[in-house]
C-alpha cells in the first residue's frame, strides 16, 4: 500500500466517523425530543359530558388531545 493509499484511506475513515457520530448525535437529540414533547406520559383521550337529550347524555370525546371532537349519545337505560 502507498503512503497516498495510506492517506486517503485516513481520510476516508475520518470522514466516515464524523458522519457516524453527527448521525448519532442527532438520532439521541430527536429521541430526546420526543420524550419531553409529550411529557413522559402517555396522552389519554377524553370524554365529557356536555349536555342532556330526553333521557340521554350528551357526550364529547377527544382524541389524544388534539382539537378534533366527536359527540355522541349515551343511554345507561336502553329502552
Amino acid at each position: 500500500m502507498t503512503p497516498e493509499d495510506k492517506y486517503a484511506l485516513r481520510e476516508f475513515l475520518r470522514g466516515f466517523g464524523v458522519f457516524a457520530s453527527a448521525s448519532a448525535v442527532f438520532i439521541v437529540i430527536i429521541l430526546v425530543l420526543a420524550y419531553f414533547s409529550s411529557g413522559g406520559e402517555p396522552l389519554e383521550s377524553s370524554f365529557e359530558v356536555v349536555d342532556k337529550y330526553k333521557e340521554c347524555d350528551i357526550v364529547r370525546y377527544a382524541p389524544h388531545q388534539v382539537a378534533e371532537y366527536k359527540y355522541f349519545l349515551y343511554c345507561e337505560n336502553n329502552k
